[in-house]
């Protein structure tokens, strides 16, 4: 079993590096952070619309409402899960 990752794209940022890294989402992706260490990863902004990923956002909406100060929306679930989900994604 292959893992394709190629659309999402990850980098580790810290809060201070927030502003700057926020200027390099290229248009059509949107940041996201995720986990523990808030890993921010870039996803196509087709994302959003997938109901795999529309129960990701609602668990973002009742843990965090809409306050999310890493600038991009922050997923509260694993790394694992979260690449798990965007690579099912990825396969459609």
């Amino acid at each position: 079993m292959g893992f394709r990752l190629n659309v999402i794209r990850h980098a580790s940022v810290t809060a201070n590096q927030t502003a700057s890294k926020s200027a390099e989402v290229r248009k059509g992706y949107v940041a996201v952070y995720v986990g523990e260490k808030q890993k921010r990863f870039v996803i196509p902004i087709s994302y959003l619309n997938q109901p795999s990923f529309q129960d990701l956002l609602s668990q973002a909406e009742e843990e965090f409402g809409y306050n999310h100060p890493m600038g991009g929306l922050t997923i509260p679930c694993s790394e694992d899960v979260f690449q798990h989900i965007t690579c099912r994604l990825n396969e459609l």
